[in-house]
C-alpha cells in the first residue's frame, strides 16, 4: 500500500455531531501510533446540509463519495426531515452495493448487562427482504390494493443471498471459533427463506473449516435469550436481522453497545446500529463506543481489504483502548454506570490509543 486511506467524515444529524467527532478522534490516534496515513474529507450530509446546502444529499456528494475508500456515517434523523427531504442513508447503501450490514453483540465484565462472555456477530443482508426502502423491484415494496388491506412485499434473490453469505463464512473463518449459523424461516417461506438457505448451504461446501448449522428465526430468537454465548457469527435476511440484532444489543447493554459496519464490493461505511436519539443531543452525554467501534470495524476492513497491515493494527489498538477505558471504569458515559461526558470518553479512549 503506497497511499494514504481516504477516508469522508459524515457527521449525519443530532447526537451524530457529537459522536462522530470523537470517533475520528480515536482513529487519528491509533494511525499516528502506527504510521498509518489516513486522508480525510468532510462531506456534508442530512440536516445540516439541508439547512445550508438544500439538500440533505447535496450535488456532488457521490462524486466526492466516489474518490474514497469509505467513509465514518453519524446517525440520519430522517424522520424529522421535511416531507419534501430525502433520506441519503439508502441511496448511500444502494449505490454503493453496501449488501453486508455487520453488527457485534460484546459483554464486557463490569459494565450493566443481561449476560456476560457474549461475543458474536450477526450480518444481515442490506439492500433486500421487507422494507420499502430496499425493494428495488415493486417501487416502496408496499401497496394497498383497497383502504382495508395492505400488502408487503419481500424480495430475496440468489445474488444477494450468496454474497451475504460468502462474506459471513469469510468473516467467521477469521474468527477463532470458526462457527456460522443461518437464520431464516424456510419452513413457511419455501421460496424466499429457501432460496437464502440453498445458497448459505451450497457455499459452506467451500468452507470445510468453519462449523455450519441453521436455525428457524422463531427458535433463534429463544436460543438467543437463553443462551447466547453458543453463538458466534449468525447470517439472516434483512428484517430477521435487524430485529435480532437489537435484541443482541440488549443483552449486553444497549444499543449504545451496537456498532456496525456496512460493506460493499469496494467500500465500506461505519455506521453504529443506534439512531440519531435528538432528546439527548447537545447535551454532551451521548455514548460514543457505538460510533467508535464502528470506525475501529472500519480500520480493519480497510486493512483486509487494501492489504494495509498499518490499518488492521490500528484497528486492534482502538479495540484494546477501549478495553482499557472501560475495564478502568473511570471515564465512562451515564448509560454504562458512569458520570463523564461524550468528549471525556472519547478523549480518554483517544488517549489509550495513542499511549505504549
Amino acid at each position: 500500500m503506497n497511499r494514504a486511506l481516504k477516508i469522508g467524515i459524515l457527521e449525519g444529524d443530532d447526537i451524530g455531531l457529537e459522536v462522530v467527532p470523537e470517533c475520528v478522534k480515536v482513529m487519528r490516534a491509533a494511525a499516528a501510533r502506527t504510521g498509518l496515513d489516513l486522508d480525510w474529507h468532510p462531506v456534508p450530509i442530512g440536516r445540516k446540509a439541508l439547512d445550508t446546502l438544500g439538500s440533505t444529499l447535496p450535488e456532488g456528494t457521490l462524486d466526492k463519495l466516489d474518490a474514497l475508500d469509505g467513509w465514518v456515517l453519524g446517525p440520519i434523523g430522517h424522520q424529522a426531515y421535511p416531507k419534501s427531504a430525502i433520506n441519503p442513508h439508502p441511496i448511500l447503501r444502494r449505490h454503493y452495493d453496501l449488501f453486508a450490514n455487520i453488527r457485534p453483540a460484546k459483554s464486557y465484565p463490569g459494565l450493566p448487562a443481561l449476560y456476560q462472555d457474549v461475543d458474536l456477530v450477526i450480518v444481515r443482508e442490506n439492500n433486500e427482504g421487507f422494507p420499502p426502502d430496499r425493494n428495488v423491484f415493486m417501487g416502496n415494496g408496499e401497496f394497498r390494493p383497497t383502504p382495508d388491506t395492505t400488502i408487503s412485499v419481500r424480495v430475496i434473490t440468489r445474488q444477494a443471498s450468496s454474497k451475504v453469505a460468502r462474506a459471513s463464512f469469510e468473516l467467521a473463518r477469521t474468527r477463532p471459533r470458526k462457527k456460522l449459523t443461518s437464520v431464516h424461516k424456510d419452513t413457511v417461506f419455501k421460496l424466499g427463506c429457501g432460496m437464502f438457505a440453498e445458497e448459505c448451504r451450497k457455499l459452506a461446501r467451500e468452507y470445510p473449516d468453519v462449523a455450519y448449522d441453521e436455525v428457524l428465526v422463531d427458535t433463534f430468537a429463544m436460543k438467543l435469550v437463553m443462551k447466547p454465548q453458543q453463538f458466534d457469527v449468525i447470517v439472516t435476511t434483512n428484517t430477521f436481522g435487524d430485529i435480532l440484532s437489537d435484541a443482541a444489543a440488549g443483552l449486553v447493554g444497549g444499543l449504545g453497545l451496537a456498532p456496525a459496519l456496512s460493506a460493499g464490493p469496494q467500500r465500506a461505511m461505519a455506521q453504529a446500529t443506534h439512531g440519531s436519539a435528538p432528546d439527548i443531543a447537545g447535551r454532551n452525554i451521548a455514548n460514543p463506543y457505538a460510533m467508535i467501534m464502528s470506525g475501529q470495524m472500519l480500520l480493519a476492513w480497510l486493512g483486509h481489504k487494501h492489504n494495509e497491515p498499518k490499518a488492521v493494527e490500528a484497528a486492534g489498538i482502538v479495540e484494546r483502548a477501549m478495553e482499557r477505558v472501560i475495564r478502568a471504569g473511570q471515564v465512562l458515559t451515564r448509560d454504562l454506570g458512569g458520570q463523564s461526558t461524550t468528549r471525556q470518553m472519547g478523549d480518554a479512549v483517544a488517549a489509550a490509543a495513542g499511549s505504549a
